[in-house]
């Protein structure tokens, strides 16, 4: 037997379907991932035409909480599904309707129910990968480090097989907090005591706080604004804190971007981040 055929059939699967079934993703939108149904729990799937056991890529948007949409996702389902993956979009319940460990909960409901659900759209339920932008960050980060909301799903760490948080800034919310009461606006130190609560909440939402060796935390790539202070402090503060739980993680700086446009153009062919990106997921594929 050919002991390397069952660890190049994930890479296989993402090169053939990428060669072979490029074109218009099928689409479903506003699927209930929670009962009963309410608009802010549905997600979006984005299919190729063909084929199975496709990785999926799971993407939460930003919006700081209180605000954003799933279908604000630009290129990315395109880009994905071009290569090979299911790209699923995820809306959650907004702050202050409910905290931000219920919406927490919310991804890992929708995380729960793509797993079970991703055959139907010729997915693979154990080749996860987590992802999002700014509140989306911290969100991706917190589920993939704090292994509670998964197993509130019956799920484990071992159906995600990466993450990828995108420019947050709340990885470490004591340094966040910090960070924002000494730069003297008063009105975001105001609003993030109403989000985030004392310092033994800040610290249970914060990724960094469940970082540890032997918990299997899925590889990290962390992309960040090259030159914005806080983004960059809190990406390298998280880097920091995987690394020395030796996860598998990696920085990536966008240069020339912001905090708009880093997202925005994820997906866009010659885009530099979007080809970290799918370095980062291809070699996670070709892995044993």
């Amino acid at each position: 037997m050919n002991r390397n055929v069952p660890r190049l059939a994930p890479v296989l699967v993402l090169l053939v379907s990428s060669l072979i079934h490029a074109g218009e993703p099928k689409v479903r939108h506003d699927l209930p991932y929670a009962e009963p149904k309410n608009e802010r729990q549905t997600l979006d799937v984005y299919a190729p035409g063909a084929g199975k056991n496709h990785p999926v890529a799971i993407w939460i948007h930003g919006g700081g909480w209180h605000s954003g949409d799933k279908k604000d996702v630009g290129r990315k389902p395109q880009a994905f599904v071009d290569r090979g993956f299911v790209f699923v979009s995820i809306n959650y319940r907004l702050w202050p309707g409910v905290t931000i460990q219920q919406i927490a909960e919310d991804v890992a409901k929708a995380i729960r129910w793509t797993h079970d659900h991703a055959a139907e759209y010729g997915g693979d339920p154990g080749t996860l990968f987590v992802m999002g932008h700014s509140a989306g960050a911290q969100l991706a980060a917190l589920v993939c480090t704090d292994d509670r909301y998964l197993k509130g799903e019956n799920l484990s760490f071992s159906v995600i097989k990466g993450c990828v948080p995108v420019d947050g800034d709340t990885y470490d919310l004591p340094m966040r907090i910090e960070t924002v009461h000494t730069s003297g606006n008063t009105k975001l130190a105001e609003r993030d005591a109403q989000r985030f609560g004392d310092e033994q909440r800040q610290k249970e939402l914060s990724s960094i706080t469940y970082i540890a060796k032997g918990k299997s935390i899925p590889p990290f790539l962390i992309l960040h604004v090259g030159d914005h202070p806080d983004t960059r402090g809190q990406s390298r503060r998280l880097l920091q804190a995987l690394q020395g739980a030796e996860v598998p993680a990696t920085i990536d700086p966008a240069e020339g971007k912001d905090h708009k446009t880093l997202n925005d153009d994820l997906g866009v062919p010659g885009d530099k981040p979007s080809r970290a990106l799918f370095q980062f997921l291809e070699a996670i594929l070709r892995s044993p």
